[in-house]
């Protein structure tokens, strides 16, 4: 055998052997939450990871610090990309200033799921997948009306919201309550603009136990009459609870949240939440990783839910005080369904 052939055969096999090394190599995934403590995000990153598992997707996990950072998503969004990565799932802190990240890594043919918060604009993500959280907070605040009957017409509402980016999954939930409890919530792209002299007024919480205390305080202290609250989140809702029994109020006011998480749940067994909406995280994170998966495989992208603009991943209504109108499934039912 000549030199130039088995220089040649030589090349051939190197060849093979890159190529075979290049289709063994795993496909590479992201996931990126606003905190690693709040239960709804470590049962999304649980659930990328179990399903990134079962279908062979290396997973990494990424957090902000608080709910609002969003200097180490940014930091999370650079390193996903030099990690040659094929999707992005991600919850943003902040969905428009993150827009240029998203906007670099689709250039460089990754995949970016927007997961429960829609971005600004919804369209800067390849898909958003995520609760229905208009039709979260509309739940509740239908649930809400009725279980006051007539005396709903002369409510003091509180609003307990994450923190002052708009618009996000907090104006969401915030204008579906709105509507449910049938009052007009104006534009539906942002809160506060509402005239119903029913709201008492908007606070902001972190989405955290300690600042729905804090947040609850500071609304009982404008107004002593208040007997509604909504709540974005079950974490706040617990805290405003405390606020309110410090208050010796607890049983004098009904808290509505979104979420369903275990602790939420019990909440609502033992009366401390009156109706909750729950969401299904564990779901939305595995409807992630097949469809990083599948666009791996052979560029496949998701397509949203019909009728709607994202991918809706569910969700139900939890309350042991069933309002007729309003579809609902009892707090037994929502712990076998519930996380965290």
């Amino acid at each position: 055998m000549n030199y130039g052939r088995r220089a040649g055969l030589a090349a051939l096999a190197l060849g093979v052997s890159t190529l075979a090394a290049a289709a063994q190599e795993p496909v590479k995934a992201c996931v990126i939450t606003k905190t690693d403590i709040n239960p709804f995000f470590v049962k999304v990153k649980e659930g990328a990871e179990a399903k990134g598992k079962e279908l062979g997707v290396q997973v990494m996990g990424y957090a902000g610090k608080i709910d609002g950072d969003h200097e180490t998503q940014q930091q999370a969004m650079e390193s996903c990309i030099a990690a040659g990565v094929k999707g992005i799932l991600l919850i943003a802190s902040d969905p428009k200033a993150i827009v240029p990240a998203v906007e670099q890594a689709k250039a460089q043919g990754i995949l970016v799921i927007a997961l429960d918060t829609p971005l600004e604009p919804a369209t800067a993500a390849d898909a958003t997948f995520a609760t229905d959280n208009f039709e979260a907070g509309r739940l509740i605040g239908a649930w809400a009306k009725g279980h006051m009957g007539d005396k709903a017409a002369d409510a003091h509402i509180a609003m307990l919201n994450i923190n002052a980016t708009q618009p996000s999954v907090d104006v969401l939930r915030n204008q579906g309550f709105v509507e449910g409890f049938g009052m007009d919530p104006k534009d539906k792209s942002k809160y506060g603009d509402e005239d119903d002299k029913r709201i008492v007024g908007q606070e902001y919480t972190d989405g955290n136990e300690e600042g729905g205390r804090r947040a609850m305080e500071a609304m009982f202290q404008r107004d002593p009459s208040i007997n509604v609250v909504h709540t974005i989140n079950e974490p706040a809702a617990a805290g405003a609870y405390e606020a309110l029994k410090s208050f010796g109020k607890e049983k004098d006011v009904t808290i509505v949240s979104v979420d369903g998480g275990c602790p939420g749940v019990r909440n609502v067994k033992e009366g401390v939440i009156g109706a909750t909406s729950q969401q299904y995280p564990f779901k939305m994170a595995e409807m992630g990783i097949e469809a990083i998966a599948a666009f791996a495989k052979d560029g496949t992208r998701p397509k949203a839910t019909e009728g709607l603009d994202f991918v809706n991943t569910g969700v139900q209504l939890v309350t042991d005080q069933p309002v007729e109108g309003v579809p609902s499934i009892t707090s037994d039912e929502g712990l076998k369904l519930c996380w965290g």
